[in-house]
């Protein structure tokens, strides 16, 4: 499952439809007590009601090809219980009118009965090139955490062959990484059902994103100054001035934002068969590949740039019960990460200490991060983040790939981001990055290059006399399977798979 964006992915040409829910006639919305989480709060403030484009840089999605002919009215319904089973994509809100500031907007909620399904063709668009730059455009007019509905789908028909693509964009409120990989084959197991007129499958696991919202929140407002995940956070951004970390070498005096779209570059770095034999030698030196995967980040960063520590932000998945394991919604933390190498870089105590900083970080692992900088006067944002994920740990991971399954992001913007996603996929070690378009493109390149050695030196015996030969990087870039889940922690396995938690 390749991580990219829109206009990375060739669209075949075909009929294209856009799908959208609306209130059915008659029906409204019910005020919900239950609040909002701290991170979708503070998204919603962060976004300008007037801007025109809200979703621009913003929206995040899923497109792959349905391996099934397109009927517009299974396709309907389909959306529909889709809508109907999740009630985060049923909710949206309110802004309060006490006019505070810091007034929190009030959830609404609509009945699984209340949804409707309206659909859109767009005559006149049907080449590929014309389907990727009609979407892109559409899901930044559209698209919003403060105008519902919050999610939009598209399916592109293609008669030729008998089956459709599918596009499912919307703004991050309501849909997280997690979300974006098991959406491939529910939708694709709903659509079956209603096709052979069978009742969707009903599941404990489809738990409401409200009540994690709630569950989220009391966690949230029992964190104090003393309480130990805040005085790891307080330990860390000590180190930076109570500031959070940035990549360091891609800060310009550019600013915050560009008018320039971000540099993006995916690809392959490891293929399976290199991939496996550094898998093979760092098992057999009692450590996972992520705890690999770290340090070689950190070695790189330290080769290419001179610096000594790597500190940076880790997202990882909070789905803390089972009943939200298959639920649609914003299920995510942010954890500190500060890997410092010694001057030797010896590779066995270099493997420990990475290892040593990953576990310790497990203490931040349900501690609000929102909250947190709150509690210790720190305004700033995630400028710099590293996610990793093992592909295996999806269900059916096979399938999605032979589904042509991308996961999507939009654009950014950003003058001072870099973030990096890093995937063991079913062919080798994939990796995605975002950084400012400010940078020198050579520069990453660079980094790359001394991230793959580093990578390839865990395998080598010193006893053998030689090092493996360095796979070549900086060659065409082409699409990288990514998603943004815990890092060296319970991840859970979904959708159809067993209910068990599976370990990355």
């Amino acid at each position: 499952m390749d991580y990219t964006h829109l206009s990375e992915f060739t669209v075949r040409p075909g009929a294209l439809t856009l799908w959208r829910a609306e209130l059915a006639a008659g029906s409204d919305w019910a005020t919900d007590e239950r609040p909002f989480t701290s991170v979708h709060v503070r998204h919603c403030r962060e976004v300008d009601a007037a801007d025109p484009r809200p979703g621009r840089g913003r929206w995040i999605g899923t497109i792959f090809e349905l391996d099934a002919p397109f009927d517009a009215a299974h396709w309907r319904e389909t959306v529909r219980l889709w809508h109907a089973r999740h009630e985060g994509l049923r909710t949206t809100l309110a802004p309060c009118t006490d006019g505070a500031a810091d007034a929190e907007p009030r959830r609404l909620v609509c009945a699984p009965t209340a949804v409707a399904v309206t659909a859109e063709p767009v005559p006149g668009v049907s080449a590929s090139e014309h389907i990727n730059q009609y979407l892109t455009d559409i899901l930044e007019l559209r698209l919003s955490p403060l105008r519902w509905p919050h999610c939009l789908l598209a399916t592109v028909e293609h008669a030729a062959t008998g089956d459709f693509t599918v596009l499912v964009a919307a703004d991050h409120s309501v849909l997280d990484a997690y979300s974006q990989a098991i959406v491939i084959l529910e939708l694709r197991a709903l659509y079956a059902a209603v096709t052979r007129n069978e009742p969707p499958r009903e599941s404990p696991t489809f738990g409401s994103s409200a009540d994690f919202a709630h569950w989220e929140r009391t966690g949230a407002a029992a964190l104090t100054t003393d309480c130990e995940p805040v005085r790891y956070w307080r330990r860390f951004l000590d180190g930076s001035a109570g500031m959070l970390p940035r990549f360091e070498p891609a800060i310009t005096s550019g600013g915050e934002r560009s008018h320039r779209p971000q540099a993006s570059v995916s690809r392959k770095l490891l293929s399976l068969t290199d991939l496996e034999r550094i898998e093979q030698a760092v098992t057999g030196r009692g450590h996972r590949l992520s705890v690999a995967v770290f340090t070689a980040l950190a070695i790189a960063y330290r080769r290419t740039f001179g610096y000594i520590s790597l500190r940076a932000i880790m997202p990882i998945a909070t789905r803390p019960d089972l009943r939200w394991l298959e639920s649609m919604g914003w299920f995510v933390n942010v954890v500190p990460i500060d890997i410092t190498l010694a001057p030797d870089l010896d590779i066995d105590s270099a493997l420990e200490t990475t290892r040593g900083t990953l576990r310790r970080s497990r203490i931040a692992n349900d501690a609000t991060w929102t909250r947190v900088l709150e509690l210790l006067d720190c305004n700033d944002h995630p400028r710099f983040g590293i996610s990793f994920l093992d592909i295996r740990v999806l269900p059916e991971h096979e399938l999605v790939e032979a589904l042509r399954g991308h996961t999507l992001r939009a654009e950014s913007y950003s003058g001072d981001e870099v973030f990096f996603w890093i995937v063991r996929a079913t062919d080798g070690l994939r990796l995605s990055t975002r950084f400012p378009a400010s940078f020198p493109a050579v520069e990453m390149d660079r980094f790359l290059a001394e991230f793959t050695r580093a990578m390839t030196e865990f395998a080598h015996d010193p006893r053998s006399g030689g090092v493996p030969a360095l796979p070549s990087v900086l060659g065409p870039a082409i699409p990288n399977a990514s998603q943004v889940l815990r890092a060296e922690a319970d991840t859970p396995a979904a959708d159809s798979a067993p209910l068990t938690p599976a370990r990355v």
